[in-house]
C-alpha cells in the first residue's frame, strides 16, 4: 500500500514534468514554424526576382538575335550589290598577279 501512496505522490509530478517538456516542445515546434515561414516568404521573394532577371534576359537575347538576323540580311544585299557594281567593271574581271594580290591580301603599303 505504501507503494500506491507513493505513486500518488509523485504522479502529479510526473505530469507536471511531462507537461513542462511537452510545453517546451510545442513552442519549439512553433518557433521552427514561424522561421520556415519567413524563409519560405524571403526565397519566394528572391525567386519571382530571379524569374523577372531570367524574362529580361531572354527579351534581350531574343532582340540580339533579331538584330544578327538583321545584320545578316543586310550584309547579304551589301553583297549583292558590289556583285552587281562589279559585275561590269572590266578592272574587276581582270586576272590580277599573285604578288599584287598577295599585297593587298597582307595590308602592305
Amino acid at each position: 500500500m505504501d507503494k500506491l501512496k507513493q505513486i500518488y505522490r509523485l504522479s502529479p509530478i510526473v505530469l507536471l514534468v511531462i507537461t513542462v517538456f511537452a510545453s517546451c516542445f510545442a513552442y519549439q515546434c512553433f518557433e521552427d514554424e514561424q522561421t520556415a515561414k519567413k524563409q519560405l516568404t524571403e526565397l519566394t521573394s528572391q525567386l519571382e526576382k530571379l524569374q523577372q532577371v531570367i524574362e529580361k534576359n531572354n527579351q534581350i537575347i531574343a532582340q540580339r538575335e533579331q538584330e544578327k538576323a538583321r545584320d545578316a540580311i543586310s550584309i547579304k544585299r551589301l553583297h549583292e550589290q558590289m556583285k552587281d557594281a562589279l559585275k561590269n567593271n572590266h578592272c574587276a574581271n581582270e586576272i590580277m598577279p599573285s604578288n599584287i594580290s598577295d599585297w593587298i591580301r597582307n595590308g602592305k603599303n
